[in-house]
This record gives structure tokens, C-alpha cells and sequence, in this order.
């Protein structure tokens, strides 16, 4: 048992500069990773979580409940922006928990990386996948089931049908990753610059339908304003689920081996990524909720 303990136990540790030590290329630039960041976390609080969070949860407050969850996220980003610069190395939070504290523990965390991944990459895929079919009027939707059928009830846990294209997405993503580092960092940066230019034009052109009545005021029921209609208990639990939206930070660690200066990129990055990340998700929703009412 003493030697099963001490197997389980056992931590993983560098000498001298040989954390430094890697077989991959150094290639990564503070902008690389910057908008490496910024392409993990961009999708999911303003394409899947916004409308959901102001009507069900926070009302217009949601712009609290991301600063709170961006405050949460920002205490978790210096713990990585630490170990990052310390120990530069691929594999994120199983490489620190076995520096840390051990094998056993490392490999249990190990799994709930690719889990926290898995789930954050098939909302956002099925979000654009339900985008653009939603365009096409409802098209791939209503083939894909008149070929397969449905799968189950409208509304219940699985999808009503296979969603090949969510599918489709994500092994283009693959594909992409799989060539490199700096090509899959050249395609991220493209769509994140992309995405910022859109996400600019939607605030300045929402600003000018902006109703200031839609904070104003109070509910129907005349029990709660209008800009905290569920009170400070949905600011909070808005927040909570806001905090989903900023999962992806941590991809800045598990670049750790391919960043050139890791000591002086990686906590800029992580820091400037979360403050860029978090005035978006502000603007955008600040924008949504002046513009229609948050029960609408």
C-alpha cells in the first residue's frame, strides 16, 4: 500500500531550466495567444448565453452578472497566469495539479479538461449551426428529419435530430488545429477580427434604437424595477451562469511550450484577453436590453 501510495503521489518536477525544455516550436507572439484567448471565449456569452440570461435570470442586470462572473474569472486567470509563467508547459491544469499535489490528483482533473472543452465547443456549435439554419429557414432542420426522423420529444434532453452540420464544424476546427499551431492561430485570429468588427457594428447601430425606458420604471407587478426585474438574487445567479462564458482562458497555459517568452507573454495575454472579452460581453448586452424590453 505504501508503495501504490507513493506511486499515486508522486510529482511531476523540473531542474533547473529544463521547464523551458520543449520539442515544439516556440512560434506564439502576445497577440497569437491574446486572440487565442479571446476565440476560446468569444463565442458563447454573446451568441448563446445573452438572451437566455436576460429573460429567464438577470433582466437587464446581466451587466453586473458579467462583470461578477468576469471579476470570478479574472481571480482563476492569475492562478493560471502564474503557473504559466512558471512552468511553461502543454497540458494546462493537469500539468500544475501534478507539479502540485500528484499524480492521482492530475489525472483525475486531467479528464475534466477535455469534458469542460468538449461541452463549450458543441454549444457554440450547435448555437451556429441553429444560426444559420435559421437563416436558410429552417432548411437543414426539416431535411435532416424528413431523411432520419426525429430522435425524441420537442424540448426534451437530446436534439430532435442529428446535427450534421454542428458536426461538420467541429471537424473543420479539427482539421485546422491538426495542420499547426501558427496556422490554426492565423485562422483564429481572422475570425476573431471578424467577429469584433461585427460585434462594433451591432453596438453602434443598436445604440441609435436604444430605449432608456427598457432600465426605467418597474414590473407589471410593480414589485421589482425593470432593470433588476428578478432581483439581486438573478443578478447573482446570472452571474453564475455567466461565468460559462469566459471558460477558454486557459487555453493561454496549455500553449505554454509553443509561446516565445512565456514568462512575459502568457500573464499579459491572459489579463488583456479577460478585460477585451469582458467589455464586449457588457456593450453587447447593455445594447440588447436598451433596445428591446427583457421579456421580449
Amino acid at each position: 500500500m505504501a508503495s501504490l501510495w507513493k506511486a499515486l503521489s508522486r510529482r511531476k518536477k523540473f531542474e533547473g531550466d529544463s521547464h523551458l525544455d520543449t520539442n515544439l516550436r516556440r512560434c506564439l507572439g502576445l497577440l497569437d495567444i491574446t486572440f487565442l484567448a479571446l476565440g476560446q471565449m468569444m463565442g458563447a456569452g454573446i451568441y448563446v448565453l445573452t438572451g437566455t440570461v436576460v429573460r429567464n435570470q438577470a433582466g437587464p442586470s446581466i451587466v453586473f452578472s458579467f462583470m461578477l462572473a468576469g471579476a470570478a474569472a479574472l481571480l482563476s486567470a492569475f492562478s493560471y497566469a502564474e503557473f504559466g509563467a512558471r512552468f511553461p508547459r502543454a497540458g494546462s491544469a493537469y500539468t500544475y495539479t501534478y507539479i502540485g499535489f500528484g499524480e492521482l490528483w492530475a489525472f483525475i482533473v486531467g479528464w475534466t479538461v477535455p469534458l469542460e472543452y468538449m461541452i463549450g465547443n458543441a454549444a457554440v456549435a450547435r448555437s451556429w449551426s441553429a444560426y444559420f439554419d435559421n437563416l436558410l429557414d429552417n432548411y437543414v432542420r426539416n431535411t435532416t428529419i424528413g431523411l432520419f426522423g426525429e430522435m425524441g420529444a420537442r424540448g426534451g434532453f437530446f436534439s430532435t435530430y442529428p446535427d450534421i452540420m454542428s458536426f461538420i464544424l467541429i471537424c473543420l476546427c479539427s482539421c485546422v488545429i491538426a495542420i499547426g499551431s501558427k496556422v490554426s492561430a492565423n485562422v483564429n485570429t481572422s475570425f476573431v477580427v471578424l467577429n469584433i468588427v461585427v460585434i462594433i457594428i451591432v453596438i453602434v447601430s443598436g445604440l441609435s434604437y436604444a430605449d432608456i425606458t427598457n432600465w426605467t420604471g418597474t414590473t407589471a407587478d410593480g414589485l421589482h424595477s425593470n432593470f433588476l426585474p428578478f432581483g439581486t438574487t438573478g443578478t447573482l445567479t446570472g452571474a453564475a451562469t455567466c461565468f460559462f462564458s469566459y471558460i477558454g482562458f486557459e487555453v493561454l497555459a496549455s500553449a505554454g511550450e509553443e509561446v516565445k517568452s512565456p514568462h512575459r507573454t502568457i500573464p499579459i495575454a491572459t489579463f488583456l484577453s479577460i478585460g477585451i472579452i469582458m467589455t464586449l460581453y457588457i456593450l453587447v448586452s447593455s445594447t440588447l436590453t436598451l433596445m428591446i424590453p427583457y421579456d421580449q
